[in-house]
């Protein structure tokens, strides 16, 4: 009888155990972004190691700072979770923090601990919160002793990050607390050379003073080297490429194409938001205007040329219109789509993964092809 007992607790016990499942990476993710602390709990609980990673953004932790969601990673920094750890993208909750502007979960992430710079060359949170343009961010993380020339994984620091984006304010924020500009990334460019590229002139005049800038902008536009601006596509759905051309090169092609499907989705609803935004335009030329003896009273301005359409020969894997003319990007993608849908239906899915990777391609290429740049934090 008492054997029997015993054989009776052991199963009831067994099937409780199995009544909170643990999550697939999928499951975890949709779950923690939109903040279910009882699942989570009940997760923990059931065995769910602290540091488990949800597709795309990464650790309870690190979706908490993403969301901005303190009590999250309270939780399952009281189960035990590395507050410091480094998902597949080589990022950090810190760093998910700057990026998305989360002041107060950025105060709690280092106040428990997170460090704010890494060794080597790598991209650090303030990389990020001068990238994505939050001042509030990066006076904090100043503050706090974050490494005002940190090395990007191409040795670009935050005020190059400063220059190329514009952020004139934060620029000025990092030169006066001793931001170097003499730095040179392993491509031979510095924070003057990207600010003279991008046009950004006034951040160009306050890292070059008066005379210098003077004498930069008598130098021909093209002496600073061609912009590279692309189709901006949402954070998230950078992440999902990201990830999704990690799980093919794993062989995980059917976790691929899932990623594939939503990343576009994603971008095609981002692009019927922003489509009000003006096309890219090449600078042809720069003009000035001094006065004899008085650089800081001159002035200096791009012209820009009018876009040229793109000629057939141009779009990569698709043709013209029935009339000759090239097909809008849209079409091509739908053209690519369909494909990849087909592809699929079909079981060839290598086929269907390099159509999917087209349609993305089409659906980000600007009004005049350029190549991404290697810089972004979201392409290290």
């Amino acid at each position: 009888m008492r054997i029997l007992f015993v054989f009776l607790f052991m199963l009831v016990t067994a099937t409780a155990a199995r009544a909170t499942d643990l999550p697939d990476s999928a499951a975890f993710s949709v779950a923690i972004e939109r903040g279910d602390l009882s699942l989570a709990r009940e997760w923990l609980d059931a065995g769910l190691p602290p540091d488990f990673e949800g597709r795309v953004i990464g650790t309870g932790v690190m979706i908490g700072a993403w969301e901005g969601n303190i009590a999250m990673m309270e939780l399952f920094v009281s189960r035990g979770a590395d507050i410091n750890k480094v998902n597949s993208f080589g990022e950090q909750a810190l760093l998910h923090a700057a990026w998305k502007g989360r002041l107060e979960a950025l105060r709690w992430l280092v106040e428990h601990g997170a460090r704010l710079n890494r060794e080597g060359r790598e991209w650090a949170a303030l990389h990020y919160g001068v990238f994505a343009g939050h001042a509030e961010v990066v006076s904090y993380l100043l503050e706090r002793g974050a490494d005002i020339n940190a090395l990007s994984t191409n040795g670009s620091t935050p005020l190059m990050m400063a220059a190329r984006e514009g952020r004139e304010a934060i620029a000025r924020t990092l030169l006066a607390a001793g931001a170097r500009s003499d730095i040179v990334n392993e491509r031979g460019d510095d924070a003057m050379r990207w600010a003279m590229r991008y046009n950004q002139l006034q951040i160009a005049r306050d890292i070059a003073g008066n005379e210098s800038f003077a004498a930069a902008v008598a130098r021909p536009a093209a002496a600073w080297g061609r912009p590279v601006r692309s189709k901006p596509a949402p954070d998230r759905a950078d992440m999902m490429l990201a990830h999704a051309r990690k799980m093919e090169a794993a062989g995980r092609r059917d976790e691929a194409l899932k990623l594939y499907r939503a990343a576009l989705a994603a971008i095609r609803q981002a692009d019927a938001v922003a489509n009000k935004a003006a096309p890219a335009r090449a600078a042809t030329g720069m003009v000035i205007s001094a006065r004899r003896g008085k650089p800081g009273a001159q002035t200096a301005a791009l012209n820009y040329a009018t876009p040229a359409v793109e000629s057939e020969s141009q779009i990569v894997g698709a043709g013209g219109t029935a009339t000759g003319a090239p097909a809008a990007p849209a079409d091509i993608a739908d053209d690519w789509l369909r494909r990849a849908r087909d592809f699929e239906a079909a079981g060839r899915r290598k086929e269907a993964l390099q159509a999917y990777r087209q349609a993305v391609a089409t659906l980000r290429r600007p009004p005049n092809p350029v190549q991404l740049p290697s810089y972004s934090p979201i392409h290290p």
